[in-house]
């Protein structure tokens, strides 16, 4: 279950109650006339199901609280009332099946910006998988993949080729550019004071069963892509932080990244194409699977989902969202 929290204009408050009166899914309403200062206006507050909260989160913003009230949402862990299971039992489908667009548009963005935050994990994700390359440690490597923030800007891409946005497209390619450039520099830097310093040579980058992985791209890499991707927006769109760890550890992004600033900084140019090569490959599986299964998801509650009767605001026709 979601609890929604609706300041709505008082003019506005007749159409959300009829509104959410006809939409199945929805309990535990509650509504406050005039408390709400800041926008103001009234406080409606209520339950609902994940299977049907995409469709009226919509019919709400198409009532025009998004610009003259506001709208937010947040996860209910413990739902102790016969009326919320009724509500979970009206609603068509799964609560782990269903996608809030809504929701999956702000995380995405917010995962997709270039900040400090996202360089600085990338850069010690990319120093680790470095260190581990070295070194010849799996497990520095596997911390390495986990600790990589890559998948939030492949996730945006996927939901805006999905929803036809450039701007959130080329925002989550230049995050995703100029975070490994970064990292990379980062790296090469370091293996580069680390190679003055005597600690690495030529002999560094000797091949080892246990990561010939990173420098082998094949048919084999590209499938772990796309499953990784399928996984991936399975994980983002259902709320499985759990599951997107597999991911991280399935893909090999940021191994790839730390392999080639080593490879640089030794003139390995052989290692260093392969690893790009390697980069590529599961970042473009990534995005075909994502893509692929937002748009199967998309199709299935277009048939399957929630559809709330046409109620139109103040003589305005009503436009399907």
């Amino acid at each position: 279950m979601l609890h929604l929290r609706v300041i709505s204009p008082p003019g506005h408050t007749e159409d959300v109650l009829g509104l959410l009166d006809d939409a199945v899914g929805v309990t535990n309403l509650v509504v406050l006339p005039g408390v709400a200062r800041s926008p103001r206006g009234d406080l409606v507050q209520f339950d609902v199901a994940r299977e049907a909260a995409n469709e009226v989160i919509e019919h709400l913003q198409h009532l025009g609280l998004r610009a003259e009230g506001s709208i937010s949402a947040e996860q209910i862990d413990l739902s102790i009332s016969e009326a919320a299971d009724r509500a979970e039992q009206e609603a068509p489908g799964e609560s782990d099946d269903a996608v809030i667009w809504s929701e999956l548009a702000t995380r995405v963005a917010a995962e997709s910006r270039i900040t400090w935050a996202f360089l600085a994990f990338l850069a010690i994700a990319t120093q680790l998988a470095g260190i581990g390359v070295v070194t010849d440690s799996p497990i520095l490597i596997v911390g390495a993949m986990v600790l990589g923030p890559e998948f939030g800007a492949v996730a945006a891409i996927c939901f805006g080729l999905l929803r036809r946005d450039g701007r959130l497209i080329a925002g989550a390619l230049r995050a995703l550019a100029v975070g490994f450039a970064f990292a990379i520099a980062v790296t090469l830097a370091c293996a580069l004071v680390s190679r003055g310093l005597g600690w690495i040579g030529p002999s560094s980058l000797s091949r080892h069963d246990e990561i010939e992985f990173i420098v082998k791209p094949d048919r084999w890499s590209f499938i772990v892509a796309l499953l990784a991707g399928a996984a991936g927006v399975l994980s983002v769109t259902a709320g499985k932080s759990s599951a997107l760890v597999g991911v991280f550890i399935s893909v090999t992004t940021v191994p790839a990244a730390g392999y080639f600033a080593v490879a640089a900084s030794l003139a390995h140019w052989d290692d260093m194409t392969a690893s790009v090569i390697q980069l590529a490959v599961n970042i473009a599986g990534m995005i075909i699977a994502g893509t692929a299964t937002l748009l199967a998801q998309r199709a299935y509650w277009a048939r399957f989902g929630v559809r709330l009767p046409a109620r139109p605001h103040r003589g305005t026709p009503w436009e399907k969202p």
